[in-house]
């Protein structure tokens, strides 16, 4: 009896420890960790917080104003950043920034009344929340919301708090910044007073930057109104603190040359691989798609096999870029840093809600390098920032009329697509930059981000295997001094050339550090995570499909269509796939033409491939085009329930693909054209029509 009471007190002190570290979240015995040792880290300062309260956090850190964001590619984050310091600046708001999925939202009924709420968010895809955004737009958009002082409680819980509203969206889309608008609703709803006109921004017009510039403004008068604020001459106070630290050597063990976490500095990455945590992926295998020797276009291989990686057809797979060294060379030298290049520097936030972006300490070259995004077309708001710190009055006077005048600026340098670095060099004349504080360039930079593409692989084909399709970018801008090249296809096109044999590959003079932090790339490898996505085949093979996808926007098709060559080959029924592809001329760019043959033996009359060669005929013929001359096949495919599917150009092909999907609706079934467009509207909210594009 004696041994049952001992085994009865063992088990109930486990479940009491259990059930105290679930309520408590380990609170009680947690050890403050480095914010960069977990597979997680990406130097949220709320993940090293002891709170989802997002009402504590404030009290404790002595905050007013709360910056909220939903963010997919880092821009959103940034809009709010330059919000915060502006609030903080401009009208003495004790601001902070906060990521979405940080913080708990049941409490915000209790928001005090003497304080206010920022909301910038990106919407992503079709409508949909951001990943970090998901949970606080499915809570504050849902039918049965509880807060804190208990659901029903009050007709209108939030009529404490105050807010103000960014989105940021593509008019490309049928649900143009439904994000902001569908949150707006809500709280409002709610009993929440909006501030200021809830803005929009649109990527696909090209404005985001100067409609966030021209929807701030207004929108400061009015809180400024509302919660009696004065507002001051803006002088620049550091967010962070960055101190060299001449007692360590760049070789040191302790700092960080690119590594993006200690697991990586330390060489042991491990998963999960994420967002936050890439996975150094080997490329097993690269080619030339196209014949044409101006252009370029790979095709590569990556192998997933040592990760816990997985995906499925559809998919986008993330690569993590590294800046060219042309571009890192002449940002350090404008800015007088380049004997400077390698001194290690401590990089710490002056506040507790602030961000460090990167893990520290490092070099001024690894920050540079490695985490800014410094390719990027310099805005407005920035120009005018750092006038201030012209080399002298001149320079001064001209950065401060760019700085303030939105057409001057767009002839000048946004219709250039001048970075920061070529804007500073062109100014100065030789000068350098030498009084502009590293922590303005840190705060005002993004950090760079993973550029994603359509995965063109099948998992059921190749499932430890990702293949990539993508063009090199270069473009020509008429007028502009440099030629605007892609940062992460020009890095891919570099791994290609040194896996082909060149010891020092240098595409375009921009020479990559392809062997990354500490030569941890060799043997050519690329960081790459996985995105999981929407755009999915019918779980029924036997339904038919129709692909429109120009360029490399056939890259999930060659994936899709790979999918049901193989359930073909193993006896599976597979619906009729249609699939129409464009490209200028067939003996240049016709990407995959060998394959589409193999694909061809194995579906027999189930695959139809319709080619646009837009240069190969005295007139120019698109996918458009053929769309139009196969409508009556279209329409019928439809009718046996088709799933049609989108992927290319958002401004121009993708949405005269909607329209004509709609218009030969209409008229092979005889129906007015607004029935037309009304029907593929209802395919696309049944995701019978989906898109995968990018402006």
């Amino acid at each position: 009896m004696a041994q049952l009471d001992t085994l009865d007190m063992v088990v109930l002190v486990v479940l009491l420890l259990a059930t105290v570290a679930y309520f408590t979240k380990g609170t009680y015995w947690a050890v403050q960790k480095d914010p960069y040792a977990s597979s997680y880290a990406n130097g949220h300062a709320a993940k090293e917080a002891k709170t989802r309260n997002i009402l504590e956090k404030m009290d404790e850190s002595d905050k007013n104003c709360v910056v909220f964001y939903g963010s997919q590619t880092g821009t959103a984050e940034d809009y709010a950043s330059r919000l915060a310091k502006e609030g903080s600046s401009r009208f003495g708001l004790k601001t902070m920034t906060a990521d979405l999925e940080d913080y708990d939202y049941n409490n915000l009924d209790s928001f005090p009344a003497d304080k206010v709420a920022m909301f910038v968010l990106a919407t992503y895809g079709e409508g949909e929340p951001t990943d970090n955004a998901v949970d606080f737009y499915e809570f504050i958009g849902g039918d049965d919301v509880s807060f804190s002082q208990g659901a029903g409680a009050e007709e209108k819980p939030l009529s404490n708090l105050k807010f103000v509203a960014f989105g940021l969206g593509n008019n490309t889309y049928e649900h143009y910044n439904s994000m902001v608008r569908n949150v707006n609703k809500s709280l409002e709803k709610l009993g929440a007073v909006r501030i200021g006109m809830a803005g929009e921004g649109d990527d696909g017009a090209g404005t985001m930057e100067e409609d966030f510039l021209a929807w701030k403004e207004p929108m400061w008068s009015e809180l400024a109104e509302t919660m009696d604020l004065e507002e001051r001459e803006a002088v620049y106070e550091p967010v962070f603190e960055v101190t060299e630290r001449n007692d360590l050597d760049a070789d040191s063990d302790a700092v960080y040359l690119g590594e993006p976490n200690k697991n990586h500095l330390e060489g042991t990455s491990k998963g999960p691989y994420n967002a936050h945590n890439p996975y150094i992926a080997p490329i097993v295998e690269s080619k030339e798609l196209f014949t044409d020797k101006n252009r370029n276009c790979l095709h590569m291989e990556i192998d997933i096999s040592g990760s816990n990686l997985t995906y499925t057809t559809g998919d986008h797979i993330a690569v993590w870029p590294t800046n060219p060294g042309k571009e890192v060379d002449r940002f350090l030298k404008v800015l007088g840093l380049t004997s400077k290049r390698h001194t290690v520097i401590a990089v710490k936030g002056l506040d507790a809600t602030a961000k460090v972006p990167f893990p520290s300490p490092t070099t001024y070259d690894a920050a540079v390098r490695y985490h800014m995004e410094i390719c990027a077309p310099v805005s407005r708001q920035f120009v005018a920032s750092i006038a201030q710190f012209a080399p002298n009055e001149s320079i001064k006077a001209e950065m401060t009329k760019l700085g303030g005048d939105k057409q001057y600026f767009q002839d000048k340098v946004a219709s250039m697509h001048l970075n920061i670095s070529q804007l500073l060099e062109m100014m100065s004349g030789g000068e350098t930059w030498s009084k502009i504080p590293f922590s303005l360039l840190i705060e005002a930079i993004h950090k760079i981000q993973p550029r994603y593409y359509s995965i063109s692989s099948s998992s059921f084909v190749q499932n430890k295997k990702i293949s990539i399709t993508a063009v090199v970018d270069s473009v020509d801008i008429p007028g502009a001094p440099h030629v605007v090249k892609g940062v992460t296809t020009n890095y891919l096109l570099a791994l290609k050339q040194k896996q082909y044999g060149d010891p020092h590959p240098d595409p375009h003079g921009l020479d990559y550090a392809i062997t990354g932090p500490r030569n941890k790339y060799d043997g050519i490898h690329v960081p790459v995570h996985v995105r999981h996505s929407n755009f999915k085949l019918p779980s029924d093979p036997s339904k038919p499909i129709i692909m429109v996808g120009p360029g490399t926007g056939v890259a999930p098709f060659r994936a899709f269509v790979q999918e049901r060559a193989q359930q073909a080959k193993k006896g599976e029924n597979v619906g009729k796939t249609l699939l129409f592809f464009g490209c200028r001329r067939k003996e240049e760019d016709f990407i995959y033409e060998k394959e589409w043959e193999v694909y061809k033996e194995a579906m027999g009359d189930n695959f139809e491939l319709i080619t646009a060669f837009s240069r190969d005929g005295p007139n120019k013929v698109y996918v458009q085009h053929r769309m139009k001359e196969h409508a009556a096949e279209i329409d019928e495919l439809l009718q046996q329930g088709a799933y049609i599917y989108v992927c290319g150009d958002a401004a121009n092909m993708a949405r005269e693909v909607n329209t004509i999907v709609g218009q030969i609706v209409a008229e092979q079934r005889g129906l007015p054209e607004a029935k037309g467009e009304q029907i593929v509207k209802a395919m696309r909210s049944s995701n019978q029509y989906q898109e995968d594009v990018w402006s």
